[in-house]
């Protein structure tokens, strides 16, 4: 099965609420997802990159894997 890998960050918003500092980015790579996801981590509250198997075209998703995080970021549901 495929693999879906994102990268994603939030910062704090005026309430001090997490927000996405951006939408989720797939990348093509586990490594690529860390090393962008070390790469922004100072600009931001938190940063996770993490990858799970799926096939959107049947809706089938595995659990996620977390391969990096950092700072703080919202529960993966």
């Amino acid at each position: 099965m495929p693999k879906l890998i994102v990268v994603a960050a939030f910062n704090r918003d005026d309430k001090g609420d997490l927000k996405p500092a951006f939408d989720p980015r797939q990348m093509q790579s586990e490594d690529a997802a860390k090393r962008l996801a070390k790469m922004i981590e100072s600009e931001h509250a938190g940063v996770i990159a993490w990858s799970r198997e799926a096939n959107p075209a049947i809706g089938e998703y595995g659990e996620p894997t977390i391969l990096y995080q950092a700072g703080q970021v919202p529960d993966m549901d």
